[in-house]
């Protein structure tokens, strides 16, 4: 039976989106009139939002708010608010003014409302840190409790998602040491663990979208239950090094808290094997400590404190710092241990894990056995090809995987990536498409079918915007439909390899418009444009009218987008048109033609342009070869394609 005491003292929570407009009338509730309102210029925009809610209650405003609450900074709050008579205080921002609104409530006794936006969690704490000259310390009491938080999802969604992944982690840092504390009880590890695993979801989708309102709100109820576990149990080494860290040697707070945890946590792992186990659990990793590295690591959060302007010389002195006073930890603290633990952190290590116990790779491995058990379990398929594509399938993904030590926590944003890709697409919007281009997928499939016809016209990439049944276009006709943009004629000859005219091919043609969009991304355009539908005459030959082609992003708000971000890839595509050729007894061909001298040619995001592909679309003026008027420059694209025979 598990001994255990609890006491809860907490404040009035308010939850949920638009919530700051509730900031009057809790002032009001608490008989109060005169509003100090504290913030800092990080969050000026917020700020005015809540002073017009105010109105006549507020009488002053304080924008200094610094990190780690130095006793110098609270002194000139402090004048402010007694100038102003302030008998309230209002706070907006992160865990600097939270702070701050807190050391003024102790030393004046005043209530607060706390309005958080980032997921610090100090907002539930009856707990304060101030630092004085130099030293950090914490303090308790029940002056220091606000009495009202409200939590508006909408506060969050400027915050940038470097500083919500690093704030994400302090949050992080609160439930995990709750649970190894040893005042932890049932109620603290059910609040802590719901913490952990909101965390550990809403990071990865955040970094996908850093405005899922979804996302902001778990990690704004992680912070809230991680705050309420800070709140009533005591903190242990990750705590006190990351105090020792910000106070003595200034370094950033939600960024050291990033930096620490993992480590502390593996610091401590031996003598918490239990808990790590269940911290596990909520991560859905196989180790704790190596886990929580991995997901930082993976939102790309700082995994070192040389990163954070910690000179490696002053490790030892910060280790005899952390160590130098008694306080409740599951392993016993060494100024020695203390110190290696900092410098695996200094140098961004990554914690030891049990997985490298895991089984062997190699011939008669287990890893190799099931592998093999996969592959045999494809023996009875009819289709010859499709046992030796599903096969050789499934021996190179685990490859992949056990080469590369892949996490469950990696494999599984793999499947939430592809889940997420999925559901965007729609008749008009292709993310499998532009998936399989971006990833050079598409380009090779299409350079191993082409490399079978070397005398035909280069192919390239179909791209995600096709649509079947183009609309039927006679010669000469405008498949632009007036749309803007500098005219091109457009003088096309389809041959077969020996050079001898094809008539009646069908030829497809679209492009986009001078702005970069297909007109299946204007929902605004009625019917079909810039595509079309043509026919060779007896030559083999057809002319049409459209616009020159401009450089354009592929739809980067999705998936794909993101993919390409997070590696510093511009989505750009270079100037281009869309040709897909179709004859009787003639092989398919779906090619592009760039504009030469266009934008993007040597970095086309898909990987779709081929030097062949690259020809003239020449400037002209004065007469077209049809007689239209033109007022202005024109250009025309003469060009022969050379398709072969066989099977479509």
């Amino acid at each position: 039976m598990r001994n255990f005491v609890y006491s809860s003292s907490s404040s009035r929570v308010i939850f949920g989106a638009g919530t700051a407009d509730q900031v009057r009338a809790e002032v009001e509730r608490l008989g109060c009139s005169r509003v100090l309102l504290l913030s800092s210029p990080s969050v000026a925009e917020a700020a005015e939002r809540v002073a017009a809610v105010l109105g006549d209650l507020l009488v002053e405003v304080f924008d200094g708010a610094a990190m780690h609450t130095p006793v110098e900074v609270t002194e000139r709050a402090l004048a402010v608010l007694r100038s102003a008579s302030a008998d309230a205080l209002v706070a907006i921002g992160g865990g600097s003014t939270t702070g701050l609104a807190k050391a003024l409530a102790l030393r004046t006794d005043l209530p607060q409302v706390i309005l958080p936006t980032t997921y610090a969690g100090s907002e539930v704490t009856p707990v304060l840190g101030e630092t004085r000259d130099g030293r950090k310390t914490t303090q308790s009491s029940p002056a220091i409790l606000p009495e009202t938080v409200i939590y508006d999802v909408d506060l969050t969604l400027d915050l940038p998602p470097g500083i919500s992944v690093t704030s994400g982690i302090n949050a992080l840092a609160h439930a995990v040491e709750a649970l190894y504390s040893p005042g932890a009880n049932p109620v603290v590890d059910a609040m802590a663990l719901d913490a952990i695993s909101r965390i550990a979801r809403a990071l990865p989708d955040l970094a996908a979208d850093p405005h899922d309102t979804e996302a902001r709100g778990d990690l704004s109820q992680a912070a809230w239950l991680a705050g309420m576990c800070l709140a009533s149990v005591g903190m242990g080494l990750h705590h006190k090094l990351c105090h020792t860290l910000g106070g003595t040697f200034d370094l950033p707070h939600a960024r050291t808290h990033t930096v620490i945890l993992p480590h502390a946590m593996a610091y401590n792992a031996p003598a918490a094997s239990e808990v790590m186990d269940r911290i596990a659990e909520a991560l859905g990793v196989p180790d704790a400590p190596s886990g929580v590295f991995d997901l930082i690591a993976s939102l790309d959060g700082p995994t070192s404190l040389e990163s954070l302007g910690m000179a490696e010389a002053d490790l030892p002195r910060a280790a005899r710092l952390a160590a130098s006073t008694p306080y409740p930890n599951p392993r016993e603290l060494t100024a020695e241990g203390i110190e290696d633990l900092l410098r695996d952190a200094w140098h961004g290590r990554r914690p030891a894990s049990p997985r490298s116990a895991a089984p062997t790779q190699g011939p008669g491995s287990e890893l190799d056995r099931l592998t093999e058990q996969v592959v045999a379990s494809f023996a009875a398929a009819p289709d010859p090809r499709l046992k030796d594509l599903l096969g050789d399938l499934v021996r190179h993904l685990h490859h992949f995987v056990t080469s590369n030590d892949v996490r469950e926590s990696e494999w599984q944003y793999a499947i939430d990536f592809l889940t997420r890709t999925g559901q965007i697409c729609t008749p008009t919007r292709q993310e499998f498409i532009l998936l399989s281009d971006t990833l050079g997928i598409s380009s090779v499939v299409d350079l191993l079918t082409n490399s079978r016809t070397p005398d035909t016209t280069p192919s390239a990439v179909l791209g995600p915007f096709y649509t079947p049944g183009p609309p039927e276009t006679e010669h000469g006709g405008d498949i632009s439909r007036g749309l803007p943009g500098t005219p091109l004629w457009a003088d096309i000859t389809i041959t077969d390899t020996a050079d001898r005219p094809v008539p009646g091919a069908v030829v497809d043609v679209w492009q986009a418009n001078k702005d970069g969009f297909y007109d299946v991304q204007l929902p605004e355009q009625e019917g079909p444009v810039l595509r079309g539908r043509l026919r060779t005459d007896e030559q083999g030959r057809l002319t049409f009218w459209t616009i020159v082609p401009s450089e354009y992003p592929i739809p980067a708000d999705g998936p794909v987008g993101h993919m390409l971000d997070a590696v510093g890839r511009h989505p750009y595509r270079a100037p281009h048109v869309h040709f897909m050729i179709s004859g009787d007894g003639y092989r398919r061909l779906t090619t592009q033609l760039f504009v030469k001298g266009g934008s993007y040619l040597d970095s086309d995001s898909v990987f779709g342009v081929k030097d062949a592909l690259i020809v003239d679309f020449t400037p002209m003026s004065g007469p077209t070869p049809d007689g239209r008027s033109v007022e202005g420059p024109w250009h025309i694209l003469t060009y022969t394609f050379r398709i072969a025979a066989g099977a479509r």
